[in-house]
């Protein structure tokens, strides 16, 4: 679990809610808020913590409004655990030419143990991404 808001630059924890995850997620930069959004979903559902990358996944979404940025992230990350049986263990977001880019550093779900439902989708209700010019912050709620 990271660490609070108020004493790191970057970080990510789960906030209580009744029957799916809430996730806050807070960084310098937008692109560093969004990755560390998907650390706080990945240890929603799996220890990583002693599981080494199988391959690196490199993937690019859209430049556009930051919540779309964060659903598209989020997004990813779920269908690639449905769909490639793949978790992310570390990842680096970078701005490119009207993309972001995304290096997921992955591992096969059968390599990581479970400590919660996996989740099934990003909900739009109560969605928050924003800067107050010194850091960026996410608020996310994710279907289980």
């Amino acid at each position: 679990m990271a660490v609070p808001m108020a004493r790191s630059a970057r970080g990510h924890r789960a906030v209580p809610h009744t029957a799916d995850i809430r996730l806050e997620a807070w960084a310098p930069t937008r692109d560093e808020c969004i990755a560390e959004a998907v650390l706080g979903l990945v240890e929603s559902f799996a220890d990583v913590s002693r599981v080494r990358p199988a391959r690196l996944v490199t993937v690019s979404v859209a430049e556009g409004p930051a919540e779309d940025m964060l659903l598209a992230v989020l997004d990813e990350v779920i269908y690639r655990l449905d769909v490639h049986g793949e978790v992310p263990v570390d990842i680096e977001a970078d701005a490119a030419d009207g993309s972001l880019d995304l290096r997921l550093a992955v591992a096969d779900t059968d390599a990581v143990e479970p400590i919660g439902a996996s989740p099934k989708a990003v909900s739009l209700h109560g969605l928050r991404f924003a800067t107050d010019h010194a850091r960026w912050s996410c608020s996310v709620t994710v279907d289980v």
